[in-house]
C-alpha cells in the first residue's frame, strides 16, 4: 500500500501586482489556514516519511508549516537511515502537469511509503481526478486531498489506480 497526499498551497498574496508568480508569498488567512491545516493533519495521527514541496513561496510556505507541526527536516535528499518524516524541495511540483506528477510519484524511494507533495492548481485539482476518477471541483487553497493506491512500488501508480480516501480543506471547519 502506497499513501500519496496532495496538498495545495495556502491562500496568496497579490498585494504586489508586479511581483512574479514563483515569489507570491502567504496572505493573511493562508498563514492562519496552513498551520491550522497542518496542526488538523497532525490530530489525525497519521504517519508520512516525504514531503516534497514546489520551490514557489508560497507553496513552500504551506509545506514548512506542516514540516514544523510534524517535526520533518529539510534535506537534499531522501536517506531511510534518517529519522522521517524527511522534506524535499522539488522545482518540477511549480505548476506541474499530471503526467509530471504522476513520474514524480513513480520515481518516489521504495522506503517512502506515505508522501505529501506540495503544490498548485490546475495540476493538483487534475491529479486526484487523474489517480482516483473522482470529481473534486476545485481543490481548495489549503485543501488536502489522501489518495490510497493498493501497489507495492511507487512504479505501479497509475492513471486510476488510486483511492480517494478523504478530502479536507478549512472551510470544513468554519
Amino acid at each position: 500500500m502506497r499513501t500519496l497526499y496532495i496538498c495545495r498551497h495556502a491562500k496568496s498574496s497579490w498585494a504586489d501586482p508586479g511581483q512574479a508568480d514563483h515569489d507570491r508569498p502567504l496572505n493573511e488567512r493562508g498563514k492562519a489556514n496552513a498551520p491550522f491545516m497542518a496542526q488538523r493533519f497532525k490530530e489525525r495521527g497519521l504517519p508520512v516519511d516525504l514531503l516534497v514541496s514546489s520551490t514557489a513561496v508560497r507553496a513552500r510556505a504551506t509545506a514548512d508549516a506542516y514540516a514544523a507541526a510534524l517535526g520533518a527536516t529539510v534535506v537534499e535528499r531522501f536517506d531511510p537511515a534518517t529519522p522521517r518524516p524527511q522534506m524535499l524541495i522539488e522545482p518540477r511540483l511549480y505548476h506541474p502537469t499530471v503526467q509530471t506528477i504522476e513520474q514524480l510519484a513513480n520515481a518516489l524511494p521504495a522506503a517512502a511509503v506515505e508522501v505529501m507533495f506540495f503544490g498548485h492548481n490546475p495540476g493538483f485539482t487534475e491529479v486526484v481526478h487523474w489517480f482516483t476518477g473522482e470529481d473534486i471541483g476545485n481543490m481548495p487553497t489549503s485543501g488536502i486531498a489522501r489518495i490510497t493506491f493498493a501497489v507495492d512500488d511507487w512504479a505501479a501508480v497509475a492513471r486510476g489506480n488510486g483511492h480517494l480516501d478523504w478530502l479536507d480543506h478549512p472551510k470544513r471547519h468554519t
